[in-house]
């Protein structure tokens, strides 16, 4: 039996950022500069896929967040109580280094975020992105995620339709 191709695990300082190159510099800009701070602030977690235990592949992090209930859509938001505002988790960033497009780790880290937010103790109705472009909110959809009728690049999934995978 072989082993998994990466490992994801929670960033820290020992992690080596500076060869990490997704494509899009304000995603290789935030690894870099910006990751760590935000983590110890405890502003947003991030967690990064590991190519033979060192070379970051690809990351992701997540942040608490609310949706509008009069924001989801109608068929949606009249199953739910009457509060303003849904609890939810934002993953704010998810990119992949070009050197590993194509592998299916973007989909691999969305499930391994989704899995995070599944298990957490603290409730939260859904995990929602904002998508940059329309090619990022069809790759989203494609895996399950739902429009924001009013802004059709803010999506969301139930987390009660995600069935958490366990290891171990």
């Amino acid at each position: 039996m072989g082993s998994a191709p990466f490992q994801v695990v929670p960033l820290n300082v020992a992690h080596d950022r500076t060869a990490f190159n997704s494509g899009s510099e304000p995603l290789n800009r935030y690894l870099r500069e910006q990751a760590t701070q935000d983590a110890r602030r405890r502003m947003t977690a991030c967690f990064v896929a590991l190519a033979d235990g060192q070379h970051i592949a690809g990351y992701y992090t997540l942040a608490s967040a609310s949706l509008l209930l009069a924001d989801l859509p109608a068929s949606i938001g009249k199953k739910l109580p009457r509060y303003p505002t849904v609890p939810a988790i934002r993953m704010g960033r998810l990119a992949v280094d070009q050197a590993f497009k194509g592998q299916g780790l973007g989909g691999a880290l969305l499930a391994d975020a989704l899995d995070h937010a599944a298990r957490l103790e603290i409730a939260a109705y859904a995990l929602m992105v904002d998508a940059k472009d329309e090619a990022a909110a069809a790759f989203y959809r494609h895996h399950g995620f739902i429009a924001l009728p009013g802004s059709p690049l803010t999506l969301f999934l139930p987390l009660a339709t995600v069935q958490p995978f366990y290891v171990g």
